[in-house]
């Protein structure tokens, strides 16, 4: 199974399709309809099912498709269009790079900075993490944990204090020790919205002065089994802040999968990393043609 996940990566989304199209000996409406409902029951956005859909009626006029295998082949290709973003998916490999690390409260952000830390690490780099998220209990002391297990150093404070002092700390220890790689911890509490607005202003405006040569990404993390939600919070924070990327955890359980293709249309949004365990090598490179083809295995 591509990226190493189990069948249950897609939920029913692979078998429905299959069921649809094995059981009609032609292409009609009827089945095309039934393909848009499994489509917008899988997490897949009204809109996109509809372009999506749109697209599939399109092909099969203009290509001369008469065979229904071929519609499982056309909707590959057509979800594989609409998620590829091209080299975006790639987090740079540029230093020296900070990353600004967002997303809500339990949908798995400390978890996804260390096993990115542990890439980074595993690829050669030096990494440093700031523990920003200094109003979550104990979230520096996980941090901290984390830090210990991958051996990487970390820089927090105490809890409460400032999450800028934290990251003006962290850029000048990064900057004395040619860090290659800073992975920035923030708070996630999107239910004070211009709190949050203005203490990510306020880190980025550290960045710029403190270290203006370095390479930026901010990464938002979502929880894949929140679905929709999930959607809603890239609406949420975008509207907060710049965001180069997308890392979708969770997606080993009961998550539909089809958010993915949602938000890389809805949002022109790169999904850069998905999480498919719980293992500190169980967050994969997102490669659009593996998750196309993943639907169909």
């Amino acid at each position: 199974m591509a990226f190493g996940v189990k069948k249950s990566f897609f939920g029913r989304l692979q078998e429905r399709i299959e069921d649809v199209i094995l059981m009609r000996p032609e292409i009609d409406e009827d089945m095309l309809d039934e393909l848009e409902e499994i489509l917008i029951t899988s997490d897949i956005g009204m809109d996109t099912t509809m372009k999506i859909t749109g697209k599939l009626r399109e092909d099969i006029k203009h290509l001369k498709i008469r065979d229904p295998e071929g519609v499982k082949d056309q909707i590959k290709k057509i979800i594989r269009e609409l998620i590829d973003k091209g080299e975006k998916h790639k987090l740079t490999e540029e230093t020296p790079l900070i990353i600004l690390m967002i997303g809500v409260n339990g949908g798995g952000k400390t978890t996804s900075i260390a096993k990115i830390a542990y890439k980074c690490k595993n690829k050669g780099k030096t990494v440093l993490l700031a523990a920003a998220d200094t109003f979550r209990a104990a979230a520096g002391e996980q941090l901290e944990v984390w830090g210990n297990r991958i051996g990487v150093n970390v820089i927090k404070h105490q809890e409460g204090a400032d999450p800028s002092a934290v990251i003006f700390d962290a850029i000048q220890s990064a900057k004395v020790k040619k860090i290659d790689v800073l992975i920035c911890d923030t708070a996630g509490r999107l239910q004070t919205k211009k709190n949050l607005m203005a203490e990510l202003e306020k880190m980025n405006k550290i960045i710029d002065r403190e270290y203006p040569e370095a390479y930026r990404e901010t990464l938002l993390v979502l929880d894949a089994a929140t679905g929709k939600n999930a959607v809603s919070q890239v609406r949420e924070f975008g509207e907060i802040t710049d965001i180069s990327g997308i890392v979708l955890t969770k997606l080993d359980g009961t998550a539909k999968g089809g958010i993915v293709i949602t938000i890389s249309d809805e949002f022109q949004m790169p999904v850069k990393f998905i999480g498919v365990g719980e293992g500190l090598d169980d967050l994969k490179e997102f490669e659009p043609s593996e998750f196309a083809e993943a639907i169909f295995e």
